[in-house]
């Protein structure tokens, strides 16, 4: 556990220090940026929705996104990836924006997550009792919901002393304990993981689809004990990767082998 910790702290002082360079070389090209954004976008619309079954491949989520029908797949695996992206552009406009965080704002990045698909139950909470696949731990009942969110706003709002990373981690697996949705669960709480990194000014954390199981062990063991540093340690990797890519591409290096304990972002993280 110990271990665990402090591989933590070191991916959290390498984000902080990568962040701090990205920042000082402010302002950045805007056609590099632009290439990185899209490809970051296009990976975390190909990895979340690979994690939850979605057999396109990477190439052919390119295609769709650029308006081409791929043979011999689904409408709802198009309109996966679609919406996904759409839902990516929404949350950029919400933190573009400095919008809060609310119940309000969730249940809209889940009806775009399932606009076209499930018309029904897009945006809305789930009013029947559900269980989750592999998992160890029970959503609350149906009857339970709204003040088990009205719960998650309450802790997200008085949680701001933890690292952005850390905030986040825990936004995406209470999102995930409780299960609001009768689908969709897990491609929103990816993007309310990512959008809350993306607020702080830090990269997105795409997680891989091979990393499926080793991800859902981390979930499930945060959801079981309340100890969120595997799930955290796995989004910081994530993170950490796309920030590499940002410093890579721009030709910067991390700077120092130290970082401060928290570094005050000063732009958007893609």
């Amino acid at each position: 556990m110990m271990r665990n910790r402090q591989r933590l702290y070191g991916l959290l002082a390498q984000i902080d220090q990568g962040i701090e360079v990205l920042n000082n070389a402010r302002p950045l090209p805007s056609h590099t940026v632009a290439s990185l954004r899209a490809k970051l976008a296009l990976d975390w619309t190909y990895h979340s929705n690979a994690i939850e079954g979605n057999t396109l491949t990477l190439r052919e989520t390119k295609v769709v996104l650029e308006g081409i029908t791929v043979g011999g797949k689904s409408i709802v695996e198009h309109l996966e990836a679609i919406n996904h992206s759409e839902a990516i552009h929404y949350i950029e406009d919400i933190v573009a924006n400095q919008e809060p965080l609310s119940e309000w704002q969730i249940r809209n990045i889940h009806s775009v997550v399932l606009k076209g698909i499930d018309q029904e139950h897009a945006g809305v909470y789930r009013q029947e009792n559900v269980v989750i696949s592999g998992a160890s731990t029970i959503p609350p009942d149906h009857l339970q919901l709204r003040d088990a969110m009205a719960d998650l706003i309450d802790w997200y709002q008085s949680s701001t002393d933890l690292h952005p990373v850390e905030r986040a981690a825990q936004l995406h697996t209470r999102f995930v304990k409780i299960h609001p949705f009768v689908d969709g669960n897990g491609r929103t709480a990816r993007l309310l993981l990512n959008f809350e990194l993306m607020r702080n000014g830090i990269t997105p954390a795409i997680i891989n689809e091979k990393e499926r199981a080793t991800y859902y062990e981390a979930l499930d063991e945060a959801c079981v004990t309340g100890d969120f540093t595997l799930i955290t340690v796995l989004s910081a990797d994530a993170a950490l990767r796309s920030l590499d890519l940002y410093l890579n591409v721009l030709g910067l290096s991390h700077g120092q082998d130290q970082a401060p304990d928290h570094v005050k972002p000063k732009g958007p993280g893609l």
